[in-house]
């Protein structure tokens, strides 16, 4: 196992991007434009940077990204307590989640894969679980492939949390968002869902049609006020679908990002508190393809469990274009 900070660059047509083995994360992407290279993630101007970074950015969140209820959740009878870490529940994997610890990383022909393997019992989750994560850049897109093996019964959900600014305006409210999804899962105060699906149509979260990030997020709206502004899970369909399907938009100045995924939700988290790790509200977007939180203690919700002799997959791409 890698203990040293290590990066690896990878180029396609029209893109750039850097890694590194430090919570296999996405470090930098650049996108060629008709003006010239553009740099459309936030990050830390050293490596080091990131070593320190509380924001998760570009990291691979694991085991469970996002979040599990009270840190406990149990699976075929049995109880199983996480370390919480955000008011009171576990967060994208606990204090020491995927996102803070080092991976295995090699290049395969274009491709970068990193690989880590987290024991029985890591952060208190059960099975030793094999977790793959591939990137590679290809038709104008980064595209990112996760693969997972256990051998025991276990409950997963991998995202990269990349935070994107398409135009390197000060802020990201003037983006224009669409999101393909009927329904969102609305949260309690600290964060969790309540296990209802709701309706988008009619509220601030409805971004079915093109809109302005920035349009309704000072609304006199509680979900708003509960999240500092958007931080909620999408529902986008029932996983898994054949092929990734298109997920959400988003466009700023000359430049477009499509987001497309094998999973059943997106989260929208519009940077609310990055002043946490030394930049501005609202600097950057994420768009965080997933399952829904705390799906392990929602029955309503889709599965998230893992068994031996499964092999979890899921594929996000994110395309570029004017």
């Amino acid at each position: 196992m890698h203990t040293t900070l290590q990066h690896w660059n990878l180029n396609g047509a029209g893109l750039r991007a850097s890694f590194l083995n430090w919570g296999a994360r996405l470090a930098r992407l650049d996108v060629e434009t008709a003006l010239g290279w553009r740099t459309v993630t936030l990050g830390f101007p050293t490596l080091d940077g990131f070593l320190t970074d509380p924001a998760h950015m570009g990291a691979i969140a694991g085991r469970y990204a996002n979040r599990i209820g009270h840190g406990q959740f149990s699976l075929d009878g049995h109880r199983y307590t996480l370390p919480v870490s955000d008011r009171g529940n576990c967060l994208h994997g606990g204090a020491v989640g995927f996102g803070r610890l080092f991976w295995h990383g090699e290049r395969d022909g274009e491709d970068l894969v990193l690989r880590h393997t987290s024991p029985d019992g890591d952060q208190g989750f059960p099975g030793t679980l094999e977790a793959t994560v591939r990137y590679r850049l290809a038709d104008g897109a980064l595209v990112i492939d996760y693969t997972a093996t256990t051998d025991a019964p276990t409950v997963l959900n991998l995202t990269n949390h990349a935070y994107f600014n398409l135009s390197g305006a000060p802020d990201i409210l003037g983006h224009v968002l669409t999101i393909h999804a009927d329904a969102f899962t609305p949260s309690e105060p600290s964060g969790l869902p309540t296990g209802e699906i709701r309706p988008v149509a009619g509220t601030v979260f409805d971004f079915r049609t093109p809109t302005a990030i920035g349009a309704r997020i000072g609304a006199d709206d509680e979900q708003l006020r509960l999240g500092q502004g958007y931080d909620h899970n999408y529902v986008l369909g029932t996983a898994p679908f054949a092929a990734p399907i298109l997920s959400a938009e988003l466009a700023a100045s000359d430049l477009t990002m499509q987001v497309w995924t094998t999973e059943p939700a997106v989260q929208l988290y519009t940077g609310n508190h990055l002043a946490k790790a030394g930049f501005a509200r609202h600097q950057a977007v994420c768009l965080e393809t997933q399952h829904f939180p705390d799906s392990p203690n929602q029955p309503g919700f889709p599965s998230t469990v893992l068994r031996p002799g499964q092999v979890f997959r899921s594929t996000t791409r994110y395309r570029f274009g004017p």
